[in-house]
């Protein structure tokens, strides 16, 4: 069963302080902030932008291709949300903290697709996953609960010179009834958990979409507007 790990969490940190010192520097040699038209502006915009197109597309990508010679979905689940982290932290220094017209929506948009995959990241680790990142289906908990049981007869009614290791025994029955009872809530919470999966994933697509047009709307028309008309 796969553990709720946090390294991307760590790492988007990292570099969200790395961009953030070079921002304060950049600054202060300006003494402002870098105007989202300047080189530095455009830079900060097209690396982020980048970032957030990995965000949208590879990560559903991979969903859809059942080769394993692409590597796990637990990787490129990290790779999504460092990416979404990172991309839109730096499509926020771009504005150089001017939020209006198309901007603006386009940045609140993104505040609140980055709101949602935090939830999304909280239901999906809520679903019970093999290392791989792969869902464990129903049955397989079942069978896996079934299995523990047995394991738990056997060994609390073994004879006491089969395990003489008293404190060892104690403590493998401990962690077996542990993991049984975190499987038996899973059950419990498995078909709630994946309706509420799947209706934030309907939720959040959309939204995603959304973003995207704007975003390229913006472009196409910063484009025009500081190239075409000079």
């Amino acid at each position: 069963m796969q553990r709720s790990a946090s390294f991307e969490l760590w790492y988007a940190l990292a570099a969200i302080l790395f961009v953030t010192l070079a921002y304060i520097i950049v600054s202060i040699v300006l003494r402002g902030f870098p105007p989202a038209f300047s080189f530095y502006g455009h830079t900060m915009g097209v690396f982020g932008f980048s970032l957030m197109l990995m965000t949208e597309t590879l990560y559903s990508l991979r969903k859809r291709t059942h080769s394993s010679r692409w590597g796990r979905m637990a990787g490129w689940l990290q790779f999504h949300i460092f990416t979404g982290l990172v991309g839109p932290y730096m499509v926020l220094l771009h504005t150089a903290w001017v939020f209006n017209g198309l901007a603006g929506i386009v940045m609140l948009l993104t505040v609140l697709i980055v709101l949602s995959g935090f939830i999304g990241r909280y239901i999906y680790t809520a679903i019970p996953r093999t290392p791989g990142g792969e869902e464990v289906a129903l049955e397989q908990l079942n069978l896996m609960v079934q299995r523990l049981e047995t394991g738990l007869a056997r060994l609390e009614h073994a004879p006491d010179d089969a395990t003489p290791d008293t404190t060892s025994r104690k403590q493998t029955l401990a962690e077996m009834r542990s993991r049984r009872d975190r499987l038996k809530k899973q059950i419990g919470a498995f078909q709630t958990t994946r309706r509420l999966f799947s209706l934030w994933h309907t939720l959040h697509i959309p939204l995603g979409l959304s973003l995207f047009a704007l975003a390229f709307f913006h472009i196409g028309a910063a484009i025009y507007y500081a190239t075409l008309l000079h």
